[in-house]
C-alpha cells in the first residue's frame, strides 16, 4: 500500500503510527530484557502485551495485513505468558526478541515505501513461527461449540446458577473483522438469562469525525447463569484479542471488584458511573443514594459526597469506594498529563534554536551601540531586553534536553546478544539515566559508545573460568554512568574486567613507531595510544574488533562534539573510559578575549579565574598560583597573532579534566552570550577551534576548544623536544 499517495490527513496518521509504532517496539524491547531479572514481572509483561496488541490494532486501521498476522501469533504467546500458561525463561526472551525485531523490520519496510511481503521478510518471519510454535496454545475453544460442551469442558460439570457480572468493551475493529457486538450477547442468552444489559456509548465522538466501520460500543452486562467461567469466556473466544473482557463470577470478593474498576478504560467517569458500570452498585441504588444526597442539601448548608451516603447506608463497602475515587483521580491526572504534553517536530526544534540563536547576536549588536552611545535609559532598555533574550535562549535549549538513559536502554540488547556471542556472562549496570543532554549530542554519541561497549566486552571482561581462576565473579559487569559536571556532561563507560596491558600497548607503540624506543611516558600517554589509526594489541581478528579499526572513530566523533576522551585503567581490576561533552552545540556562556586585533571566545564553564601576569613571569611559560604552578599557553604566539603584546598582560586560568592551565590574552571583553557555528571543511584540520561566533559589531571571534588546543599545544612542545 503506497501511503505517499493518500491525502494528507492519512499521511499525516500514518507519520504518526510510524512514530508511535517505534516508541512501543523500543518499550517492548525494553520490556523483555527486563523479564528475566524481575522478582514480580507482571506489569512489565503486561506492558509487552499492550505494546504488540496496540501495533497490530493500528497497523489493520491502515490495512497492513502482514503486520496484523505476524503480530497476532506474537501477541498470543504473550498473552497465554500473561496468563501465566507458560513462564519466563531465556529460551522464550531469545525468540521474542527477534520477533520485536521482525515486526521492526516490516513497519520500517512500509515506512520506506517498500514491499513489506519480501522472499526474505516473509522467510524470516516463516522460521520465527516456527519457533514460536513450542510455545502456542494446542488447542483452542471454538464459538461454534454447544453451550453443555463448553460449559462442561472444565471438568466440573454444571454448577448452581449465580449473578455473574461482566465489563465489555469491544475493540474498534470488532465490525471490519466480521464481528457484531450483539450476536455474542444474543449467544451469551444461551448460557442463561441476560438479567440487565447497560449500553455504553460514550466513546462515540461528534458526528463529523465518526467512522462507520468504526466499533465504540461497551456494555455493562448482568447475567444469571450456572455455566463455568470458562464456558462464558469461550463466547467472546474470537474478539478476545481485541477487546476488554472482564467476567466477574458470583460471590466475588471485593478485590475482584476492585481489579475491574481499575481496568474501566473510561477516563471522565463520575465515581457513581463507576460504581455502576463496575457491578458494585445497580442503577436503582444509585438513584436512591442521589436522592438521599439532594435531600441531605435542602436540609442542610453544604451537600455530603454522594460516596459517604453509599457506605452510611450500607449499600457499598468503603474499599469499594476508595477505589472508585483512585479510579477518578487517575483518569484526572491522565488528562492533565495528555493536556500538558506536545509532540513537536525536531525540524521545527532546531529552526526556533537558530532564530533564537540570531536574536542573541543582534541583541548584542544592539546592546554595543547602546553603550556607545551613552544614553543610560537606553543602556538600561537593551540590558532588560537582554535578560529576556537569556531566558527565552534557555527556555528554548531546555526544549531539546532529553535524558540519556533512553540511549543507555538501547545497550540492554547489545550486551544480551553480545555477551551469548562471546560465551561470557556479563550484566549491564546503568546509573545517571536521567541525566539531561541536548538532543544532537544524544544523537551523536550512540555509535562511539557501540565501539567502547563493544570492546570492553570482547577485549575487557575475561571469559568465566579466568574470572573463576582470578577469584572474581563469574558474571562480568559492564557500567554505563552519567552525570554534569562543570557545565559539561561526563559518559562512562566501565567494565571490571583485566584492565589494559600497559606493557603491551608501550610495545606496540615503538613498534608501530608512535613512540620512540626508551621514551618515558605516563599512564594516560599509553593508554591514549589506543585511539591512534589501525592501533590493535589483538593476536586475533574476531567478529568484534580486532582490525585496528574502531577507537579512533570513537576519538574523531567525540572531538567533533567538541568533546574529549580519557582513559583509566588497573591491571586485574578494569577500565573507565570517561567521554567529556558540552550539555548543547548551540549557544553557550563565553567568556571573550583579545590578542591584537583578534577575538577569542572561551567557553565560561571552562574559566576558573583571571589575573594579571607577574613582571617576573613575562618571559617565562609558567608562573606562581598562590604556590601551585600554573603553565601557560601564549595565544598570541601559538595563533601567530601579529603586533606587539601590550606591556602588561592578562592570564585566563581555564581548567580541563581536573588540570589548571593558563592562557595569555591582552585584554579581558567580559561574559558574552556565544552563538557557535561551525567551521568550514577547509578549516577542519585546525586544531584547538571549535567553531566561530559573530560579535554585535559584526567581527568574528574564535571560539576556542580547551581540550583541544591544551592536546596541540602539548604536541608541539613535544616535537620541538625531540
Amino acid at each position: 500500500m503506497n501511503f505517499w499517495d493518500q491525502d494528507a490527513e492519512m499521511k499525516v496518521a500514518f507519520d504518526l503510527f510510524v512514530v508511535e509504532s517505534r516508541e512501543l517496539l523500543q518499550s517492548m524491547e525494553d520490556g523483555l530484557l527486563g523479564l528475566e531479572h524481575e522478582t514480580e514481572p507482571v506489569e512489565s509483561i503486561n506492558a509487552i502485551f499492550r505494546a504488540a496488541h496496540t501495533i497490530k490494532g493500528s497497523s489493520g486501521l491502515f490495512g497492513l495485513d502482514v503486520v496484523v498476522r505476524f503480530t497476532h501469533v506474537v501477541e498470543n504467546v504473550l498473552d497465554r505468558l500473561r496468563d501465566g500458561k507458560i513462564g519466563v525463561a531465556p529460551e522464550l526472551i531469545s525468540v521474542m526478541l527477534p520477533c520485536r525485531d521482525h515486526i521492526s523490520a516490516l513497519v520500517e519496510a512500509i515506512a520506506a515505501n517498500q514491499a513489506a511481503d519480501t522472499p526474505a521478510l516473509n522467510s524470516a518471519g516463516e522460521a520465527l513461527l516456527a519457533r514460536l510454535q513450542s510455545f502456542q496454545d494446542p488447542a483452542k475453544t471454538r464459538l461454534t461449540e454447544a453451550p453443555d460442551a463448553v460449559a462442561e469442558r472444565s471438568g466440573g460439570g454444571m454448577v448452581e446458577a449465580g449473578d455473574w457480572h461482566l465489563s465489555l468493551r469491544f475493540g474498534v475493529d470488532s465490525f471490519r473483522n466480521g464481528m457484531d457486538p450483539l450476536s455474542f450477547i444474543r449467544y451469551l442468552g444461551t448460557l442463561g438469562d441476560v438479567v440487565s444489559l447497560t449500553t455504553l456509548a460514550e466513546q462515540i465522538p461528534v458526528a463529523s469525525e465518526m467512522d462507520a466501520e468504526s466499533c465504540y460500543l461497551g456494555f455493562e452486562i448482568d447475567l444469571k447463569s450456572a455455566a463455568s467461567k470458562e464456558a462464558i469466556e469461550g463466547v467472546f473466544e474470537f474478539v478476545r484479542e481485541d477487546s476488554r473482557i472482564h467476567i466477574l463470577p458470583p460471590n466475588s470478593l471485593i478485590n475482584d471488584y476492585i481489579e475491574l474498576i481499575r481496568s474501566l478504560p473510561e477516563d471522565d467517569l463520575h465515581l457513581g458511573e463507576i460504581l455502576v458500570k463496575s457491578g458494585v452498585l445497580t442503577q436503582r441504588e444509585l438513584d436512591e443514594g442521589l436522592n438521599l444526597q439532594k435531600t441531605h442539601a435542602d436540609d442542610a448548608a453544604g451537600t455530603q459526597p454522594i460516596g459517604e451516603i453509599l457506605v452510611q447506608q450500607h449499600v457499598v463497602q468503603q474499599p469499594l469506594v476508595d477505589a472508585a475515587l483512585d479510579k477518578q483521580k487517575q483518569g484526572k491526572e491522565s488528562k492533565a498529563r495528555e493536556n500538558q504534553s506536545i509532540r513537536v517536530d525536531a525540524a521545527r526544534l532546531d529552526q526556533l534554536i537558530e532564530l533564537v540563536g540570531e536574536l542573541v547576536i543582534a541583541g548584542a549588536g544592539a546592546a554595543l551601540r547602546a553603550s556607545k552611545s551613552g544614553d543610560p535609559a537606553l543602556i538600561e532598555s537593551i540590558s532588560e531586553v537582554m535578560g529576556m533574550v537569556e531566558g527565552v535562549r534557555d527556555s528554548a535549549l531546555q526544549l531539546r534536553m532529553v535524558p540519556i538513559g533512553a540511549t543507555f536502554s538501547r545497550f540492554q540488547r547489545v550486551v544480551r546478544d553480545v555477551s551469548a556471542e562471546l560465551g561470557k556472562d556479563i550484566q549491564l549496570v546503568i546509573t545517571g539515566g536521567d541525566t539531561e543532554v541536548d538532543k544532537s549530542v544524544v544523537e551523536k554519541i550512540g555509535d562511539p559508545l557501540m565501539h567502547l561497549v563493544r570492546n570492553s566486552m570482547d577485549h575487557g571482561i575475561e571469559s568465566g573460568p579466568v574470572r573463576a581462576a582470578n577469584g572474581k565473579p563469574v558474571k562480568g559487569t559492564l557500567s554505563l554512568n552519567a552525570y554534569h559536571e562543570s557545565g559539561n556532561i561526563i559518559i562512562e563507560v566501565s567494565d571490571d574486567g583485566g584492565g589494559l596491558n600497559r606493557e603491551r600497548i608501550l610495545a606496540k607503540g615503538v613498534e608501530r613507531g608512535l613512540v620512540p624506543p626508551g621514551a618515558i611516558l605516563t599512564d594516560k600517554e599509553i593508554f591514549a595510544l589506543i585511539f591512534e589509526p589501525g592501533f590493535s594489541t589483538a593476536d586475533q581478528v574476531s567478529n568484534l574488533s580486532g582490525r585496528g579499526v574502531g577507537m579512533d572513530v570513537v576519538r574523531r566523533n567525540v572531538t567533533a562534539l567538541r568533546g574529549s576522551i580519557d582513559v583509566e585503567s588497573t591491571a586485574g581490576a578494569g577500565s573507565i573510559f570517561r567521554i567529556r561533552l558540552p550539555l548543547t552545540l548551540a549557544i553557550i556562556d563565553g567568556f571573550l578575549v583579545e590578542v591584537g586585533h583578534s577575538g577569542f571566545v572561551i567557553p565560561l564553564q571552562r574559566v576558573i579565574e583571571c589575573v594579571e601576569i607577574p613582571a617576573d613571569s613575562q618571559a617565562r611559560d609558567y608562573m606562581d598560583l598562590r604556590g601551585e604552578v600554573l603553565p601557560f599557553i601564549r595565544l598570541r604566539g601559538l595563533f601567530e597573532v601579529e603586533g606587539a603584546p601590550p606591556r602588561r598582560e592578562n592570564v585566563v586560568v581555564v581548567e580541563h579534566a581536573g588540570v589548571k592551565t593558563g592562557l595569555v590574552v591582552d585584554r579581558l571583553l567580559g561574559e558574552f552570550q556565544t552563538v557557535i557555528k561551525p567551521m568550514g571543511t577547509l578549516f577542519g584540520h585546525v586544531r584547538g577551534i571549535g567553531g566561530f561566533t559573530i560579535l554585535g559589531s559584526g567581527e568574528v571571534a574564535l571560539i576556542l576548544d580547551i581540550s583541544s588546543l591544551i592536546r596541540h599545544y602539548a604536541d608541539l612542545e613535544k616535537a620541538s623536544h625531540v
